[in-house]
């Protein structure tokens, strides 16, 4: 009898399981938000960095008004440390150098600022260009406030035939004419002349205010004095007669003190 041997197949080893992929390393989350930070930074920077300082100076020069460091950052697209230390750096550069103007942190802004050696030089220049002589228009344009006061600037411009803003925003910088109310029906602001005016032409009162006879040749005395007729103050108008007097020459005083 002869033995059955049962022959076992070969049974297949079973197939590994695919290895995973290699995980990389984690990078450290500082570099990665100092990358960001550096990207960030470069799309605000609107000028190189060697422009910094120069940029900072231009903004500095035109400013009014004190400028905080972070409207000064905002402005050349810096990071306010940077800004920081970029004026700082100007402030002691100007010190070093001696020059006529320095760098001021003053109620938490920067601006520039004469040195105070120089204040008298400053004030000698500020003075002269006070004492500058008017231009025609604006001797023309005095004496039409000085003679119809209070007076708007309309009705300036009516008895002069011309438009008047810019002369009269100039006499008002220089402190000859000041505001005075407004007119009660119109609501146009009235304009008159101030104590300075009177200081610069040498009188005390607007009473003693030269006539205008004298400076109308083709006029007589009658005529004159009804041109004026119904004036509210002793102080002669220019009224109707303003097209034909001189107004520059109302007062030899107008045009012989430099204002």
């Amino acid at each position: 009898m002869s033995e059955t041997t049962d022959v076992q197949a070969p049974v297949a080893d079973a197939a590994p399981d695919p290895a995973p992929d290699p995980v990389p390393d984690a990078e450290p989350e500082n570099v990665v938000e100092s990358e960001s930070v550096t990207e960030s930074e470069g799309e605000t920077l609107a000028i190189p960095l060697a422009d910094l300082r120069p940029a900072l100076e231009a903004v500095l020069m035109v400013a009014d008004q004190p400028l905080d460091q972070v409207s000064l950052a905002t402005a050349v697209g810096y990071p306010v440390r940077e800004v920081a230390e970029a004026l700082a750096a100007l402030a002691a550069e100007y010190d070093e150098s001696g020059r006529g103007f320095e760098l001021r942190n003053v109620a938490g802004g920067w601006r520039y600022y004469t040195r105070e050696e120089f204040a008298p030089v400053v004030e000698r220049f500020v003075l002269e260009g006070q004492q500058a002589r008017l231009t025609q228009a604006a001797l023309e344009t005095l004496a039409v406030v000085a003679y119809k006061q209070p007076v708007s600037r309309s009705r300036v411009s009516a008895i002069r035939g011309v438009n008047v803003d810019g002369v009269m925003r100039t006499l008002l910088t220089r402190g000859l004419v000041e505001e005075a109310g407004a007119d009660a029906e119109t609501g146009a602001h009235l304009y008159r002349t101030t104590n300075y005016f009177l200081e610069r032409i040498g009188i005390t009162s607007l009473d003693q205010l030269p006539e205008l006879a004298p400076f109308v040749p083709d006029m007589d005395d009658s005529d004159l004095e009804e041109a004026v007729a119904g004036m509210s103050s002793p102080v002669a108008e220019v009224a109707a007669v303003a097209d034909e007097v001189p107004v520059s020459e109302a007062g030899p005083a107008l045009g012989t003190d430099g204002d």
